[in-house]
């Protein structure tokens, strides 16, 4: 996969990144995938429980290329050393349509089948993304409910909807390999609704969103493409339609949650 040129390993001989111009608390670099140790860190992860605040002071991180994301590594399965990650197995998101990789999953796994209704509409921003996101990551700090052992972590990343690719994910492996088509995916939502990755477990995902629908027929527009790409929505959920779906999980919520069996 095609990234930016890797900070990373110059926190090996300086732990703080004070040569980058960060004041990083305790942490440690992870290589580990499901083959053996990667060529260089795939990301740097907090030692740390994460607070409310923690991910807004990484921010500062941007400027040389790394983003910030909470990580969850309570749950029973670790932290990202023993997620198999499988770097070597995932494409550059930038070579997939969203359109047609939402499709394509309509029309193999959507539980309500039918012909793919295509996207739903743009809509406008009425705030910063990232504002949002680092919004959204307090109140699921604060919470404590959703992630069990919060770390804050930094993933050499071009935007935050390529996270999931950049480290080899593969929480969704049951549903789709390259996880760079779930980051296209990601990339489209970004710019139709300011979505930013916020969390990662070992089969979760959990993203803010700086546009979300506020009318039922967006909110079931974009369901369709919810359950495209995450078809465990209808078929474990407890919400069997779109329209249920639509209501209790997308109309104006500011996080959306999704999940692989």
């Amino acid at each position: 996969m095609a990234t930016l040129p890797n900070p990373l390993p110059k926190l090996a001989a300086d732990p703080g990144g004070r040569a980058l111009g960060l004041h990083l608390p305790s942490g440690s670099l992870v290589d580990a995938t499901d083959e053996g140790p990667w060529h260089e860190p795939l990301l740097w992860c907090a030692h740390e429980r994460a607070r409310p605040g923690d991910r807004q002071a990484l921010e500062p991180a941007r400027r040389v290329g790394l983003l910030p994301v909470v990580l969850e590594v309570g749950g029973g399965h670790g932290g990202p050393q023993d997620w198999q990650l499988r770097p070597g197995a995932v494409s550059y998101p930038g070579d997939h349509d969203a359109e047609e990789v939402l499709a394509e999953y309509w029309q193999e796994r959507a539980a309500e089948g039918g012909p793919w209704p295509g996207p739903a509409r743009p809509l406008v921003r009425q705030e910063d993304p990232d504002a949002v996101a680092a919004r959204a990551a307090d109140a699921l700090l604060r919470d404590g409910g959703l992630l069990k052992e919060p770390r804050l972590a930094l993933v050499p990343a071009r935007r935050s909807a390529d996270i999931p690719a950049v480290i080899g994910w593969t929480g969704p492996a049951n549903h789709e390999g390259d996880t760079a088509r779930l980051s296209a995916v990601l990339r489209s939502w970004e710019d139709r609704f300011g979505v930013r990755v916020t969390a990662l477990g070992f089969d979760h995902l959990l993203v803010s969103v700086a546009a979300p629908p506020a009318t039922p027929a967006d909110a079931e527009a974009l369901a369709a493409e919810h359950v495209a790409f995450c078809p465990d929505h209808l078929e474990q959920g407890p919400d069997r339609t779109l329209r249920s779906y639509a209501a209790n999980q997308v109309l104006n919520l500011p996080v959306w949650q999704f999940w692989w069996d």
